[in-house]
């Protein structure tokens, strides 16, 4: 059976659970007191948070349905489980890892580089099962085997970095799940092409959840994501590619990523991406602050919208471009 219908179906699944639950979790959340301020709007509202419960559940369901078919039904066929179950535990655990920081991290004041560090025990199961090629392509250098040292450096690095990442560039309504959702897209239309099952079924149960997700995290956001997606989102992607030895492709689609990182410690990592709120709706930039967002917000009167808009269209010239570097060498990825 081919792999196109299940991700459609394994997308669908996981969309469902989260439509289905996120309403509810808005209700229950609020009513125990689990909201924070929306910092880019007058009066700074109160919305719910961890809205990273409702995505993990629907990824955990969508990854549950996939191992059923397999286990029972044999298909798709050519699945490695041990690589599903794999990136299955890595999601989980840090999914969980970032519930509990959402939950009490800011008031047991966790230091910046602890936070940063708590990642590596979401590596564990991929590491523990030595998941993914230890032959890597460096610049100048070549192909380099790299043995084990693949699984004890290479992939607690990859998901530490990346889940680092997708939770730095965020505050903003829909950011954080529309660049997860274009980079989750890319790489599952990339493991569609070249036969990539594993990594196909990671990224189209978590795309499905995101653009699920966006539904109710859109301007004006009733629910804000939380550690809780910031985190699976960079575990998820990073898990897909390691799983199916794209990781070439993943590096690439950071690019933005990068950017935020080399901003953000130009500042000594003492900024946020908010802005201020003024009167006619648009956001100005905090003079002390350093952030892509805020680099936007100095080239004109945006409003937080337009403003995720354009990181979002620059999101996606980027997954273009590596769109177009896997198409010029599809056999090398």
């Amino acid at each position: 059976m081919a792999i196109l219908p299940v991700a459609i179906g394994l997308m669908a699944v996981s969309a469902l659970v989260v439509f289905w639950i996120t309403p509810r979790l808005i209700k229950h959340l609020k009513a125990r007191g689990l909201v924070g301020k929306d910092m880019n709007k007058l009066g700074r509202p109160e919305v719910a948070e961890m809205g990273g419960i409702a995505v993990l559940l629907g990824f955990i369901a969508a990854m549950l349905v996939s191992i059923f078919f397999h286990s029972y039904l044999k298909t798709p066929e050519g699945l490695s489980l041990v690589s599903i179950l794999g990136a299955f535990l890595t999601v989980a655990v840090i999914g969980l890892i970032g519930v509990i920081d959402d939950l009490i991290g800011w008031k047991k004041g966790i230091r910046q580089w602890q936070h940063a560090l708590f990642p590596l025990f979401a590596a564990l199961p991929l590491m523990a099962l030595s998941i993914g090629q230890t032959t890597m392509g460096i610049p100048l250098l070549g192909d380099v085997e790299l043995g084990i040292l693949y699984s004890l450096i290479i992939i607690p690095i990859g998901i530490t970095c990346a889940a680092n990442a997708s939770n730095m560039l965020a505050g903003l309504n829909g950011l954080e799940a529309g660049l997860g959702a274009i980079i989750s897209a890319t790489i599952l239309a990339i493991a569609l092409l070249s036969g990539k099952t594993e990594a196909a079924i990671i990224t189209a149960s978590l795309l499905g959840a995101l653009l699920a997700f966006l539904y109710f995290n859109w301007h004006p956001a009733r629910i804000f994501p939380g550690d809780s997606l910031t985190l699976a989102i960079g575990a998820a992607v990073a898990s897909a590619v390691i799983v199916g030895d794209l990781e070439k492709y993943g590096v690439m689609l950071f690019g933005l990523y990068f950017i935020e990182l080399a901003i953000k410690a130009k500042h000594k990592f003492q900024s946020q991406c908010f802005g201020i709120p003024q009167k006619d709706g648009t956001l100005k930039a905090d003079p002390r602050g350093g952030s892509l967002t805020q680099w936007i917000m100095r080239r004109g009167r945006f409003t937080e919208k337009q403003v995720v808009i354009i990181l979002l269209a620059i999101q996606a010239i980027i997954a273009l471009i590596v769109l177009a570097a896997f198409l010029t060498n599809p056999r090398g990825s």
